[in-house]
């Protein structure tokens, strides 16, 4: 089964509303899918995240694809040693979601050759879905408590919210209208995206505490483990790691430091399925848990990866996903996608198990043609001034 031709589309699909953080806002998500051919007449499908742009991911495909032209599609070992030895693109991490967008097009074409399911390929199940957070995007504390009402409701047990405002009350209001909107029960995540210095973190977080909190996700630079660590032993709240942990090369740098309780993990960062199954078997036998970081990915990337963590054991905590913004999607009879108790079933067909919906996949095709600047970070006072970090 030899590959034949690679075929990219950059899609963009709007939100309900703007997703908004301390750094600006968009109004949708941009998506690249990708369909590799091959001579059998199989065709497979993957998708990659516009990170850090759409051009850059469709000029990397654009790169590797002689490296994958004429190559056996199970031979998939062997064509990422290629585009990465080779190709030399091991040495640059934003490349690494148009890569992965070829080696799940390859593990899909892989499964229907097979008749198998990507679970099966990847282990088996040890869950039969797979479960994932509810997104609150950057509002007032007023306005806040609504949209987390409306997760709970919905099923979600986990709620998502950046944190990180140059005034640390703001932050504090925000976590307290979740609490309150959302009941006792409900997981409040917070994530800093490195904002804090330590000192801030350790004061921040320990006022938050009172509310609750499931899990902290990098509250200071991923680029200092021991400062990492170090808050990590001044906070109740366990500590994920993110910025910290893109590939499996910085996963275990996190290990060897001690730096967090839980790791993010992220095939499209770290440039395939089987790597985000080697990062989750590596951290496993460190003894941490782990959950899947997203870029922001469609029906493809997020059934793909829910087959490899339907198949690992220590995908314990609620994954990152676009459930509460995303109006719409592009596979077949899972658009938007059927999230049920904030979880997705996974799909029963072979390979990954999704078809493209002709239709949508062309109208959001023109929609990237005509309006893709609006699905970039938009905010004019965010596009202009310069972020001063960490906060103190």
């Amino acid at each position: 089964m030899r590959i034949t031709g690679l075929r990219a589309t950059p899609v963009a699909v709007p939100f309900r509303e703007d997703e908004l953080w301390a750094y600006g806002g968009r109004r949708g998500m941009v998506s690249i899918l990708l369909e590799v051919d091959t001579d059998d007449g199989l065709t497979g499908i993957g998708e990659a995240s516009a990170y850090p742009s759409a051009d850059i991911v469709l000029a990397v495909i654009r790169s590797i694809e002689p490296l994958v032209l004429g190559e056996d599609a199970f031979a998939i070992e062997r064509i990422m040693k290629r585009i990465n030895i080779i190709g030399t693109w091991h040495h640059v991490k934003a490349t690494s979601p148009g890569i992965a967008a070829v080696e799940m097009a390859c593990w899909d074409l892989v499964g229907k050759a097979c008749g198998q399911p990507l679970v099966n390929l990847f282990g088996g199940r040890v869950r039969d879905r797979v479960e994932y957070f509810y997104y609150l995007s950057r509002k007032p504390a007023a306005e806040i408590g609504a949209d987390a009402r409306r997760g709970v409701e919905a099923g979600f047990r986990t709620l998502y919210l950046k944190v990180g405002s140059d005034d640390p009350r703001e932050d504090i209001e925000r976590v307290e209208a979740v609490r309150d909107a959302a009941g006792p029960d409900a997981l409040i995540r917070v994530d800093a995206n490195e904002a804090w210095s330590s000192s801030a973190a350790i004061r921040v977080v320990a006022e938050m505490e009172r509310f609750g909190l499931e899990l902290v996700e990098q509250p200071v630079s991923g680029r200092n483990l021991a400062e990492m660590a170090y808050v990590r032993s001044r906070i109740a709240t366990p500590l994920l790691a993110n910025e910290a942990s893109w590939t499996r090369y910085d996963q275990l740098e996190v290990i060897r430091a001690g730096a967090a309780d839980v790791v993010s993990v992220d095939n499209q960062m770290d440039g395939g399925l089987l790597n985000l199954k080697r990062s989750a078997g590596m951290c496993e036998v460190a003894g941490l848990p782990v959950l899947k970081h997203s870029l922001g990915e469609l029906g493809v990337a997020m059934y793909a990866a829910a087959h490899v963590m339907a198949a690992t054991p220590n995908f314990l905590y609620a994954n990152q996903g676009y459930a509460s913004l995303l109006s719409d999607d592009i596979v077949v009879g899972a658009s938007p996608l059927p999230y049920v108790d904030g979880c997705l079933e996974l799909p029963t067909g072979h390979g990954i198990g999704v078809e493209l919906d002709r239709e949508r996949v062309d109208r959001y095709a023109e929609l990237y043609l005509k309006e893709s600047a609006a699905f970039s970070f938009h905010e004019s006072e965010a596009l202009t001034r310069t972020p001063e970090l960490p906060k103190l």
